[in-house]
């Protein structure tokens, strides 16, 4: 029998109503998905209050709707093609497993009454997920998806937060819902955040052994810290230190205490702590190396503040502590004396624009983009090669102003940043994003033109992988094929998805063309030529970064 001749079930009786008021009663009213034939069942007759925001792949859908999460602090909800439509979409679940972003994931699968011959579109959407969820499955029965899907909202809100993954048989939706209310699945959930007192004793204790560093990482931005970390910083007279590759920042980067991002390699990360006896990591993992660079420098005594068990269990700290890093920095500050010195906001000293060339150089391109970029941006960056000369020009200075992917997987800036405006209307929103990374989710200029949601693109076009030169570079490899990318028109592809593009290599043009496309009120793209020298993969000596 096919599932047309099926009687239908009332609305008011069926899963796909209690879902609904499900949906609605915890805020998830949005959703990201692109559709398909198992997932239909869900989507007829979306009520008003209910918005779907379409993409062109499912990498897209996930990566704007990790933007969204992030932005709003809220778990985002997905809908997600079943067999091939969840497999498209599992590096971006791998990127919002390492962003820590809260989302509601669901993956369509063949109806019930013929799953046991995996029919055309089976899948096994649970075990594909896996292990980059906090929970898979596809309830036994229709009536338990409401349950299940609860289930998921509260998994993704708490402490480490992240994607959870429900699989959906394409029959559930008409099915017949349980008898009692889907609201009575689960209540309000929270996490405790108060600090043990004696643990804060002890890390107070150990930081007064200074001289002291603090390593800032992405949770505190999720947690709300910077204020308690400035103070703090400025109580213990302590160096800053952003964590590598932190995919948000969690203290003001024009402060004179803080000195760039730690590199993201043992040996020079362990020669930019030198003279420090004390580092607390607060929000970060300890570390997220990316080349293996040894030395026989140690370390200085490592204390850690993580909402992640796993992290915790991992580190080579003398001390972590699984809590919320605003609370565990106010308890800290409820310990320590003021600074006997009376350590000021004040501001470092910005850096000398370099000079302007053509071919435009990255650094003259970030110096520029921070001249003209306004106090209330959001920046999401994906130009891993270009991330020195960002760092060194381009400085955030207030909270929820910066992303990028904690994983390194691509593809995740461009639709995050479609997701970060939805999330965030009031802010503008420029994405810097290189060439290669371009190219893996340019659909998401369609989504940006079709919700008109007003996101600078600005693309990094050197022509080239320039990240893997320099990883090879800095191994010592050479004959690796296939690392340029010659021919590439981002204008012309912009323009297939109706997005206004323009493409500068003047550099006497650049601030006026950045600044004329973040006011142009709508979606927008530049593509910037720049130079194709590679770049070292590291920072150099002594240089902040």
């Amino acid at each position: 029998m096919s599932m047309a001749t099926v009687p239908a079930v009332r609305a008011s009786t069926a899963v796909r109503s209690a879902t609904i008021e499900l949906l609605r009663h915890r805020g998830m009213t949005t959703i990201f998905g692109n559709p398909g034939s198992t997932e239909l069942g869900l989507l007829v007759d979306l009520p008003d209050d209910f918005r779907y925001v379409m993409a062109l792949h499912e990498s897209v859908v996930v990566a704007m709707a990790d933007g969204y999460a992030q932005a709003t602090g809220r778990p985002a909800f997905v809908n997600l093609h079943s067999a091939c439509g969840v497999g498209n979409a599992m590096g971006a679940v791998v990127n919002a497993h390492h962003n820590r972003a809260p989302l509601v994931i669901t993956g369509g699968n063949q109806d019930r009454r013929h799953l046991a011959l995996e029919p055309f579109l089976f899948a096994r959407g649970a075990e594909l997920m896996l292990p980059y969820v906090k929970r898979a499955e596809q309830p036994a029965r229709a009536e338990d998806v409401p349950a299940a899907l609860d289930r998921a909202w509260a998994l993704a809100q708490t402490r480490p937060y992240g994607p959870v993954f429900v699989s959906v048989p394409a029959d559930d939706w008409d099915a017949p819902a349980a008898g009692t209310s889907p609201l009575a699945v689960g209540g309000e959930v929270r996490g405790s955040a108060e600090p043990d007192p004696d643990t804060a004793d002890e890390l107070a204790r150990r930081l007064a052994d200074g001289p002291v560093a603090l390593v800032v990482g992405a949770g505190a931005d999720r947690d709300g810290a910077w204020d308690e970390l400035t103070e703090l910083a400025e109580r213990l007279e302590a160096v800053v230190w952003a964590a590598p590759q932190s995919g948000r920042l969690g203290f003001p980067e024009d402060h004179p205490l803080y000195r760039g991002h730690l590199a993201p390699s043992y040996a020079t990360a362990a020669a930019q702590l030198q003279g420090v006896a004390v580092a607390l990591v607060a929000g970060a993992p300890v570390f997220a190396f990316l080349p293996y660079e040894p030395s026989d420098q140690p370390l200085p005594t490592l204390l850690h503040i993580t909402d992640d068990p796993d992290e915790a269990a991992r580190a080579p700290s003398g001390l972590s502590v699984i809590g919320d890093v605003r609370a565990l920095a106010a308890a800290l500050l409820e310990r320590l004396p003021p600074s006997p010195n009376g350590a000021s906001r004040g501001r470092r000293a910005a850096p000398e624009p370099p000079p302007g060339s053509t071919p435009i150089s990255p650094a003259f391109l970030m110096a520029t983009l921070a001249g003209v970029l306004p106090d209330d941006a959001v920046l999401v960056e994906e130009s891993p090669s270009n991330r020195n000369d960002l760092r060194r020009h381009v400085w955030i200075r207030r909270p929820q102003s910066f992303f990028a992917c904690a994983s390194g997987g691509l593809g995740f800036a461009m639709p995050a940043a479609v997701g970060i405006k939805l999330g965030h209307p009031e802010r503008p929103v420029i994405c810097l994003v290189g060439d290669g990374s371009a190219l893996y989710a340019p659909q998401a200029l369609w989504s940006a033109v079709q919700l008109r949601t007003p996101v600078t693109f600005i693309v990094v076009n050197n022509a080239r992988y320039a990240i893997l030169e320099s990883v090879a570079a800095f191994g010592g490899l050479e004959g690796v094929p296939s690392l340029e990318l010659p021919g590439v028109d981002f204008v012309a592809m912009a323009a297939t998805y109706g997005c206004p593009a323009a493409r500068v290599s003047d550099p006497e043009r650049l601030g006026e063309a950045i600044e004329r496309a973040i006011e142009a009120g709508g979606p927008g793209l530049l593509e910037v030529a720049v130079d194709r020298t590679v770049p070292p993969l590291l920072p150099a000596a002594g240089v902040a970064a």
